[in-house]
């Protein structure tokens, strides 16, 4: 595990438990450096007051609020200092809540619990949630700032989450909730289809970041001299398509060969209706080889009969050449 970079006590009511917070997630991203084109070079930036353009160093940086106005409220370490922090060096419990209650856009960062006394108090704790199905919601102080956080078990461990508060998640106010969209049954059918074509349990591990890995495999080769090898381009169907209801069926016909079922999607009544409306010159077609197909068939019976009715003569006529 990295540095921890808390270390405090979770407030269990009158029980205190010790414990130390490490961040439980890590980034993969590939970094880079900017440097200059010509020659690798490192671009380095020099942090310049605007006033008297002079270099600042770090010891000279102080933050800064600025009013509407423009002016600039300068604050000191003695001002945060000096703010009633409660849960400085405390994770307080508030309540306890069912987690489907919770809404995944509030979450943030997630740490680790680790206790660093007596196990049992912490243990006790785990258990409780784990029994009660619930999660703990909690505030704490991370970072020179109050939190609202969470807190649950997950694999032994008593994981840490922070939130965001209510007033820092904004309302989705877009034009088109106001409008009157109607949806088919067909379409609603199709769709809830492509849901359960792909419908599983999650497996994080089947989920791979394939832009990094091509991106690492780029700077490797480069790195070795080798000739950059660029993936193949995914196939693009360049087909239109023609409405909804085929753009459903085509995916509903793509997922069940991606789950290798290997059947088409079955459309419902009304797709296919909808379908033999679309297309009235094939059904033309079809009552015209329906109909001659009947008309054919008469003429072979005619056929038939007329050498039918003329065996019979000709053995007649063989009888009277003997005699």
């Amino acid at each position: 595990m990295p540095h921890s970079i808390w270390k405090g006590a979770i407030s269990f009511g009158l029980v205190s438990i010790p414990v130390r917070l490490f961040s439980a997630t890590e980034e993969k991203d590939v970094s880079f450096r900017q440097v200059h084109a010509a020659d690798g070079g490192r671009i380095r930036y020099k942090r310049v007051c605007s006033v008297d353009g002079e270099e600042v160093p770090y010891s000279d940086i102080a933050k800064g609020y600025e009013l509407p106005d423009g002016d600039m409220v300068v604050l000191e370490d003695e001002d945060f200092a000096d703010l009633p922090i409660s849960t400085s060096r405390a994770v307080d419990v508030l309540t306890f809540v069912p987690a489907e209650q919770l809404d995944p856009v509030q979450f943030g960062k997630a740490y680790y619990c680790e206790p660093t006394g007596d196990a049992k108090p912490y243990v006790l704790l785990r258990d409780a949630l784990d029994n009660s199905e619930k999660v703990a919601v909690v505030k704490v102080a991370l970072r020179n700032r109050e939190r609202l956080a969470t807190l649950r078990p997950r694999d032994g461990v008593l994981v840490l989450q922070t939130m965001l508060w209510p007033d820092e998640v904004r309302e989705p106010s877009f034009s088109f909730l106001d409008q009157n969209v109607t949806i088919r049954s067909q379409e609603m059918t199709m769709a809830e289809s492509y849901v359960e074509a792909l419908a599983g349990d999650f497996e994080p591990d089947q989920y791979t970041d394939d832009y990094r890995e091509a991106l690492q495999e780029v700077i490797e080769a480069k790195s070795a001299g080798r000739e950059v090898t660029r993936p193949a381009a995914p196939e693009v169907d360049d087909s239109k398509v023609l409405d909804l209801m085929d753009a459903l069926r085509r995916s509903v016909d793509a997922a069940k060969q991606q789950r290798g079922a290997g059947a088409k999607a079955t459309e419902p009544a009304e797709a296919k209706a909808s379908e033999a409306k679309a297309s009235p010159a094939k059904k033309a077609a079809a009552k015209k080889t329906a109909a001659r197909k009947p008309a054919a068939a008469k003429a072979a019976a005619k056929r038939t009969a007329k050498a039918t009715t003329k065996k019979p003569a000709a053995k007649k006529t063989a009888s009277r050449k003997s005699a």
